[in-house]
């Protein structure tokens, strides 16, 4: 039965075709399923539940018709080879239309056939049920997650009466394309997966979060490990494929046949190609391994020993996973692991702690630690030798060293704007450049400015409309930007694709295709990137309370991903390294840090612009 089917239509009986049963021990990191006692239908499990199993059953005998369209619906959610017992409720014409694979709709709870609106046919041999819910996303065929702002979702399933070993039996003989689940549903049948690309032109991986099923695809018969493979190989999805490359040859894909990917006891990998990559030279085949390596170590528990590339059986390349950094997504050359901080006296500090040591605050180096700009909020450039700050009044942003004492510079930019309707705080990207909001009323604008120096760059940002930008972070592969964005009330969390064009000594760069990350959320008050595909945003729902909690780039989330209850949230900061405590500033507890299984401590009772370098 569907793990989250829980309602169904008034007056029906409930019968439940389909078993389930759940492995709640685990062994060695693995589920198994249980060899004795009793198998039983259960109404629903625990959202999220991944070691819950479905296993689906073909129809009884003289089914009613709801029994069909309810038997149907949590075959759906099985891991049955090719959906076969799903099949077997369907006509022979429904079984041939239907492609499991062409996309998943993704509902808030299991989708809830109303009782049949229409009887047709001369003896009455066909019924029409609606299918019900609040839809939040979709996963097209490319295996691209989107979520939707709630809407309602109206499908339906057609059942026939057709002839079966001289009796008549209900059958399904249309429905909707691809898959219908809950969102419970969705979640314990898959998992998120980075995939990798290269910057357009650049030497660095940029990560593209797909979804793959947890366990063997229905469809495919692969395991997790080949899904990702074979996801990686079919190319970026359509956001970024404008912004990304990929090395491998045209028409590359796994040798024919291939459904298992294991690895060795030394944690390496043989990745059979088929000859379309023997095209590919040395250094093309070491960017090739790189992209497979950094994809699989979201599907590893330990570190990915090396990758081996063959095609037809012949060895192309070998790369380990030391050798594979230098491709690394986040490059941040800096010296230290820690956050730094705007003092009470408006000084950029440096915080040094751990879990078990006092905090040390050190004033930077220059003209931003001395006191010689009072500052609002900052910005630390990736390498450390440089920070960008804005005036504690938010008109004016300076660059200066933060490793050598000197004269402070002229503004780089002044707003004209009113009080509390001027600068942004500021971002860096991993090219080295320096970006920031305008937020005048009267001439908002996205500024860039190359390398942090020189006269500022505007930047388009397509489809922005009456929309204004409150807020702004790049990515640290600086082919994303995750802007706050206000409108009719809302402060709503985009994020852009970053577009550069012409000579690259002077690109002209643009933002395009936005595209809403936390649609659920009414307003959303600060955001920073945590990783190369995932954001951690302070915000609340309509309604409801101010959450702190992790969003992946393409909008998708989880329970776990609602972090300890803080009050207050005006700023937050994470690094790339997940292994960093997150930083935030409250107005109630001051400049304070989230450790890996804690809960929030204070480490700085007055401070403001918690950041970590970019």
């Amino acid at each position: 039965m569907g793990a989250d089917r829980r309602r169904y239509g008034p007056g029906r009986g409930v019968r439940t075709p389909t078993l389930l049963a759940a492995a709640a021990a685990l062994l060695a990191g693995c589920a198994s399923v249980p060899d004795s006692g009793d198998v039983e239908p259960v109404k629903a499990s625990p959202p999220g539940e991944s070691q819950v199993r479905v296993y689906a059953v073909p129809p009884r005998e003289k089914a009613e018709p709801d029994e069909i369209v309810n038997g149907f619906l949590e075959a759906m959610t099985s891991d049955d080879p090719d959906f076969a017992m799903a099949r077997k409720y369907l006509t022979k014409k429904a079984s041939e239309y239907w492609r499991p694979g062409a996309g998943t709709t993704v509902l808030r709870a299991a989708p809830d056939p109303a009782g049949p609106k229409e009887l047709s046919g001369a003896d009455g041999s066909a019924l029409t049920y609606p299918l019900y819910g609040d839809r939040i996303a979709d996963v097209d065929s490319v295996h691209a997650y989107q979520p939707t702002e709630p809407t309602e979702y109206a499908g339906e399933i057609r059942l026939v009466r057709q002839n079966a070993g001289g009796a008549k039996e209900w059958r399904i003989d249309s429905l909707p394309q691809g898959l219908v689940l809950g969102e419970s549903d969705f979640q314990r049948n898959y998992r998120s997966v980075n995939k990798y690309y290269f910057a357009s032109g650049e030497n660095w991986l940029v990560a593209d979060p797909v979804y793959i099923r947890q366990r063997i695809d229905p469809t495919t018969r692969m395991d997790p490990v080949t899904q990702a493979v074979k996801v990686l190989l079919d190319g970026p999805t359509n956001w970024l494929k404008p912004v990304v490359d990929s090395p491998f040859p045209a028409g590359t894909a796994l040798q024919k046949g291939t459904q298992s990917l294991e690895f060795d006891d030394r944690n390496a990998l043989k990745v059979p190609l088929n000859d379309k990559a023997s095209k590919a030279g040395r250094t093309q085949c070491r960017k090739m391994a790189a992209q497979l390596l950094f994809t699989l170590r979201d599907l590893t528990s330990t570190p990915v020993g090396q990758v081996e590339l063959l095609a037809d059986g012949s060895s192309l390349c070998v790369l380990s996973g030391d050798q594979a950094e230098e491709f690394a997504p986040d490059r941040t050359t800096g010296r230290s692991d820690n956050p730094y901080f705007v003092d009470d006296r408006g000084r950029l500090s440096l915080l040094r702690a751990s879990a078990d040591e006092d905090v040390d605050r050190s004033h930077v180096i220059g003209p931003f630690g001395s006191g010689g700009v009072k500052l609002g909020s900052v910005a630390v450039a990736r390498d450390e030798k440089r920070a960008a700050g804005v005036t504690d009044d938010a008109k004016s942003l300076y660059v200066s060293s933060i490793l050598s004492d000197g004269e402070l510079a002229p503004a780089l930019v002044s707003s004209g704007g009113p009080a509390r309707s001027r600068l942004s705080p500021p971002s860096w990207d991993g090219h080295g450049d320096l970006w920031i909001a305008d937020r005048d009323p009267g001439k908002p604008r996205l500024l860039r400015f190359g390398e942090g120096i020189g006269t500022p760059q505007p930047v388009t940002v397509a489809g922005l409309g009456d929309g204004r930008i409150q807020g702004l972070r790049v990515s640290a592969d600086g082919v994303r930007i995750a802007l706050l964005v206000s409108e009719g009330g809302r402060t709503t969390l985009q994020i852009g694709r970053v577009e550069r064009s012409g000579s690259p000594a002077d690109p002209t760069v643009s933002v395009a295709q936005l595209q809403s990350v936390a649609p659920q959320m009414e307003t959303v008050t600060a955001v920073s990137w945590a990783g190369p595909s995932r954001l951690v945003v302070v915000g609340k729902e309509a309604g409801g309370v101010q959450q702190v909690r992790y969003i992946q780039t393409d909008g998708s989330t989880s329970a776990a991903s609602v972090l300890p209850g803080l009050n207050q949230v005006t700023a937050i900061a994470a690094a790339n390294d997940d292994r960093q405590p997150l930083v935030a500033d409250s107005d109630d507890a001051g400049i304070v840090r989230l450790p890996s299984g804690g809960n929030w401590q204070t480490m700085v009772e007055v401070g403001s612009s918690p950041v970590y370098p970019g």
